[in-house]
This record gives structure tokens, sequence and C-alpha cells, in this order.
């Protein structure tokens, strides 16, 4: 995701610790490629105030917080056991 690399460079750039308004007002409205645009401000707005010591701590608050449009296919996992009912051997697919 182009726009984590933006953020990162801005974020790591950045003086800390520095709160949640601090990284609002400074990069708020960066915005996140994704089907539902949204902005660094909402996506950090969701997680409160919060102080962060270094930019590893804002980038991971950052992408744990991004709304649904950022994550794919919702649900999806290639990892999942076959749910009751289901024929595990057929639905198998290796890479």
């Amino acid at each position: 995701m182009q726009f984590m690399a933006d953020v990162g460079e801005k974020l790591d750039a950045h003086s800390y610790p520095a709160t949640t308004t601090e990284l609002i007002e400074a990069y708020g409205e960066m915005e996140f490629d994704t089907d539902d645009t949204e902005s660094l401000g909402e996506v950090l707005g969701r997680l409160g105030e919060e102080t962060y010591q270094d930019s590893e701590g804002a980038r991971l608050a950052a992408l744990s917080a991004v709304g649904e449009g950022a994550i794919g296919r919702k649900g999806y996992s290639d990892r999942d056991a076959p749910t009751v009912g289901e024929n595990s051997e057929a639905d198998l697919l290796s890479f």
C-alpha cells in the first residue's frame, strides 16, 4: 500500500513522543487509497488519545484501525478449517 509507505516516511521524520492529536494535526489530511477513502485523521481518531513513543507504534496503530475498505476480502482466510458439512478434501487447493 503506497499510502503506508508515504505515511511511514512522515511518521519516521516526526519528533517523538507524540500524541494522537499532534499526529492528526500534522498528517490528518493524508488519505488511504482504499474502497472507502478515509484519512489518517479519521483512522487515528478511532483510537482515542494516545501518546506514541516512536513511529513504529504510530504506524501499527494506524494499520490496526483502518476500515473494512482496506482489508480486501472480508472474512477471507485460506487457513480456516472446513465447517461442518463441507467436503474438506474436495475444497483443498495447494500452491
